[in-house]
């Protein structure tokens, strides 16, 4: 192994994700939103007709739309000045669309996956990986194993051309139009790049699939999307990873994700998100489950200014269900609005939501959600469960939980518990030989449980580390 790969292999959590390199790009739009940008950002992507008039029609319909505001308790977006965001930068390779080779990536953005893991997480644990910098995805490979069954996986770029009609089909339609809300409008005017994965009928992917999403220039945005089709009796894990280093000026990242999990499907969509604490993270993700179809989503979320997401699920078929799964760590002027919507519209669904909360230094949390179970979807039941954390009295946490009940044959619960790390917790481990910060993160390690061990070992450990890092204030 040669001396710069021993140095990677030695690079601390802390040192991986704040990291940045100069800027090198092929193609840089200016800054806002306008027809002109829109435009451009289809022609340098050579897209057919049809994608250009949907990215303009969600153009107006954003232009149309007011910034929310009338939420209770909704993070401040007054500094979000989308006129000031530049939403497209190409970055400067020699292949569009991606390379399969990681030699063949130039030799500033090789080193910046390296640094973050990403080659040796694929040797060892993933059928296939995709890594998007900026605005494209520079890398995307999947193994022919999968590829022989059928299975695609490639960017969104690759997939609008080669596999027409069934971006045609799903493709913001009715997953998540752009009439959704301001952010997904602005997703659809100016998406690039993301992940395209479609499992056909009766193929189980043994082994997760992995995409990781860097930001590294200041003051842009990024709007990559991921559409997953799982066709009936199919089996998928999709595992996201983002980050982006601090600048002195604010980025934003306002991502799309449509899942469509078909009859007696599974899908398990797993994210780790380390933004910067100058990085807006405005997000739109969304499911729709057929009959007996399971989707899970399990959310890590931590950086940024001000994160909301929110992931939502709709059963439509009878027996379909779903569970999400969520962490939300906010440190000193961060706000953490996230939370799970789940539209039970079928008899016998059902879903689970488990929210875990730490905030600290003034930091602020939140739990927002929504359960709504139709008219006629008798024997549906649901469970919401919202545990929050507090270092500090200067810290918050808030849990709005909406339920919309229409049907009488139901089984409802939700509980949910607030707290702070007690003085006679520290001082019993402390007793046992811990020092005050060693026992503060033993109790946040025990406390996170439950949702670090949904996730593969490598990510559960990154997870445990990033949320180290953040309570020494050492990140963002």
């Amino acid at each position: 192994m040669s001396s710069d790969q021993d140095h990677l292999k030695e690079t601390d959590t802390e040192a991986r994700f704040e990291f940045k390199k100069e800027e090198n790009s092929a193609v840089r739009s200016g800054k806002g939103l306008t027809e002109e940008v829109i435009r451009m950002i289809s022609e340098d992507k050579d897209e057919p007709d049809w994608m250009l008039e949907r990215r303009l029609r969600a153009l107006k319909q954003y232009q149309n739309m007011p910034m929310p505001t009338d939420w209770p308790g909704m993070p401040d977006l007054s500094e979000l000045d989308i006129e000031e965001i530049v939403p497209y930068i190409r970055p400067d390779v020699d292949k569009r669309e991606g390379v399969d080779d990681w030699t063949e990536l130039p030799d500033e953005i090789k080193d910046t996956f390296d640094k973050l893991g990403i080659p040796e997480a694929e040797k060892n644990a993933l059928s296939g990986v995709g890594a998007q910098y900026e605005s494209e995805v520079v890398y995307q490979n999947m193994q022919e194993q999968w590829e022989e069954k059928g299975v695609i996986f490639c960017n969104m770029d690759k997939a609008v051309k080669e596999h027409p009609e069934l971006v045609k089909e799903h493709f913001m339609t009715t997953c998540v139009p752009p009439s959704d809300n301001k952010f997904a409008a602005l997703h659809g005017a100016v998406w690039s790049g993301g992940s395209f994965v479609y499992v056909p009928e009766d193929v189980t992917v043994e082994m997760p699939v992995q995409a990781y999403f860097r930001m590294n220039s200041e003051g842009m945005g990024q709007f990559e999307h991921t559409l997953i089709i799982a066709e009936e009796g199919s089996e998928v894990h999709y595992i996201e990873g983002c980050s982006a280093p601090k600048y002195g000026t604010h980025n934003l990242h306002s991502g799309g994700v449509e899942v469509f999990v078909g009859e007696d499907a599974h899908v398990q969509y797993s994210t780790v998100q380390n933004w910067s604490k100058n990085t807006f993270n405005l997000n739109t993700k969304r499911a729709i489950c057929e009959a007996n179809g399971t989707m899970e989503w399990i959310s890590g979320s931590m950086g940024s200014k001000a994160t909301m997401l929110y992931p939502c699920t709709i059963l439509k078929g009878r027996g379909s269900t779903d569970t999400h799964i969520t962490i939300a760590f906010a440190g000193e002027g961060q706000n953490i609005d996230t939370g799970a919507k789940v539209y039970h519209n079928a008899p016998d669904t059902s879903s689970t939501i488990e929210s875990k909360s730490i905030s600290k230094d003034g930091g602020r949390t939140n739990y927002r959600g929504l359960v709504h179970i139709a008219d006629g979807a008798e024997n549906s039941s649901t469970a919401v469960e919202c545990d929050a954390l507090m270092f500090d009295n200067e810290s918050t946490s808030d849990t709005m939980p909406y339920m919309e009940i229409e049907e009488s044959k139901v089984d409802v619960a939700h509980e949910a518990t607030v707290g702070k790390i007690g003085d006679e917790d520290i001082f019993y481990l402390q007793s046992r030989g811990l020092d005050d910060d060693d026992a503060k993160k033993m109790i946040v390690a025990g406390f996170i449980e439950p949702i670090t061990e949904e996730l593969p070992i490598e990510y559960a450990v990154e997870l445990n580390r990033l949320i180290e890092l953040e309570m020494e204030g050492s990140l963002g």
